[in-house]
């Protein structure tokens, strides 16, 4: 199993945006955590639930989603 493969897209959950394992976990609201200064570990520890691979996977997720768009900027200049 591929970190990604922990990144769902459900139009019945989350709004049909990318989830941690079709949960309500949003892998936008996990990234805004980090990016506002929360750990892994405290996220782990406030969403017991969730596993430390699920926030890499989310992690992962931000990287392909740039490298894409940063490809169709390429292409469209």
């Amino acid at each position: 199993m591929s970190l990604l493969d922990r990144i769902t897209l459900n139009p019945n959950v989350g709004h049909g945006k990318p989830t941690i394992r079709n949960t309500r976990y949003l892998v936008e609201s996990m990234l805004e955590y980090l990016a506002g200064g929360d750990s892994v570990e405290d996220l782990l520890e406030a969403f017991p639930d969730l596993e430390r691979e699920d926030l890499l996977a989310c992690l992962q997720f931000a990287v392909e989603t740039l490298r894409l768009k940063s490809a169709n900027l390429s292409v469209a200049a």
